[in-house]
């Protein structure tokens, strides 16, 4: 049931289902200002470049499901042949178990006594659900087997054994270390060795050559990692090696698709995993300057399926407008909004040189050329930065049918989780 507490929803919305609102043939010039909306055939163009991708470089895809917390969007992912879905908390695991989702790769250690109890409950309840997480440590592990000693069932959880870098995030700091981890593991009485794991994107930030030889150094230490785990018998019967943000999945391929080998013909069956997860929405800022996917590098490229749509609120300036959207509306962490164009039948494209300066909790700063014509009440789409810092902040994501068009059509709604 749509009400006040869906930001950007017209009150003509209010007390109507999203199916009934829907049936109205919605319209975004209905909608209040600021305004976060999704394009779904730059949605669906996304999952399927992904796809093909993984499919023909030989690996799978868990996707990061928390880029978006959107089921939906993860059942799209899905559907297109993804392995499972990647998530950071056991809050975000049992979001997914609620909608069914049965494969899920929890991208971090899990001490939580609740959060083990109920994953080992999950287990018992449900031999078909296939869950593993991460160690670094083997205090991690200790503490792990020690509160799944008392709980339900007899599974055992599925651990990765997590390679980190220097001035990284998480994971063991050197292949040493991460032995001792995966033999603390491999000895507990609730647990078993699954595999290797980490992120590469903790180590570097850009294309320089500095920072594509560190990620591939580090990818070369996981594969080292599992091949020597493998050669020790580590492994039970399979095992799993993942990597892969969404910013250097090219090198992830390139250093680590050789271990795919899924019947085991060349040793224990391993599968390839990558996490990335900002693919399906991408972006105007952060990743269309680092990602392999551009036009620039890809014949198939991803394309930004979100803007911010925000309106002039004042032009105290002849070169400043004021616009409604803030920090509580946008994403700013990798970068500010981008000025794309005016909105409507009569919109144009604005003038390269507009930028926007800084965002307060409510206002944007759009800086302008002295002669550019941009009255009080018009509507300025704006191109955004980092999908993870753009979905948190709505409850429900308006999804139309083209933002370029000079009136988009309201096709559905996304429905979030934070």
């Amino acid at each position: 049931m749509l009400g006040p507490e869906h930001k950007g929803l017209p009150p003509a919305a209010w007390g109507r289902t999203v199916r009934e609102f829907l049936a109205t043939a919605p319209r975004l010039d209905q909608f209040e200002t600021p305004l976060l909306t999704i394009d779904r055939s730059a949605v669906e163009a996304n999952v399927a470049v992904m796809a093909d991708w993984a499919s023909a470089a030989g690996v799978q895809l868990a996707p990061h499901g928390k880029t978006t917390m959107a089921p939906q969007l993860w059942a799209q992912q899905l559907a297109a042949g993804s392995w499972g879905i990647t998530l950071a908390t056991i809050w975000q695991v049992q979001v997914a178990r609620s909608f069914g989702v049965g494969r899920v790769l929890l991208a971090n250690a899990l001490v939580d006594p609740v959060g083990l109890h109920w994953v080992a409950a999950e287990l018992a309840n449900d031999p078909a659900f296939e869950f593993v997480c991460w160690a670094d440590s083997v205090e991690t592990v200790a503490l792990m087997d020690e509160h799944l000693r008392s709980a339900p069932g007899s599974a055992r959880v599925r651990v990765l054994v997590e390679l980190g870098g220097p001035h990284g995030r998480t994971g063991a700091r050197t292949v040493e270390q991460a032995h001792a981890v995966a033999a603390a593991v491999t000895e507990a009485a609730r647990l078993t060795l699954a595999g290797v794991g980490g992120y590469e994107g903790a180590l570097a930030h850009d294309r320089t050559p500095a920072a594509t030889d560190t990620v591939r150094h580090y990818l070369d230490e996981l594969a080292r990692l599992h091949r020597e785990l493998a050669a020790a018998g580590r492994y039970s019967d399979s095992a799993i090696v993942t990597a892969g943000g969404s910013a250097y999945p090219d090198l992830v391929v390139e250093r680590l698709a050789a271990l795919a080998d899924e019947e085991g013909a060349h040793g224990i069956p391993t599968s390839v995993v990558l996490r990335s997860g900002a693919y399906i929405i991408h972006d105007d800022g952060f990743y269309a300057g680092i990602s392999p996917f551009t036009a620039a590098h890809s014949a198939k490229p991803l394309r930004s399926a979100m803007h911010g749509w925000a309106r002039v609120l004042s032009r105290p300036e002849p070169e400043l407008a004021l616009l409604d959207a803030g920090r509580r509306d946008l994403p700013f962490d990798e970068g500010l909004p981008v000025p794309q164009r005016v909105a409507g039948p009569e919109g144009s494209p604005l003038d390269p040189a507009a930028t926007v300066s800084a965002l307060n909790d409510q206002h944007t700063f759009l800086r302008l050329p002295a002669d550019t014509r941009l009255p009080v009440g018009a509507v300025v789409r704006l191109g955004l930065s980092h999908p993870c810092t753009a979905f948190d902040k709505w409850r429900l994501v308006p999804v139309i049918d083209d933002a370029d068009a000079p009136s988009p059509r309201v096709v559905d709604f996304l429905h979030t989780f934070f």
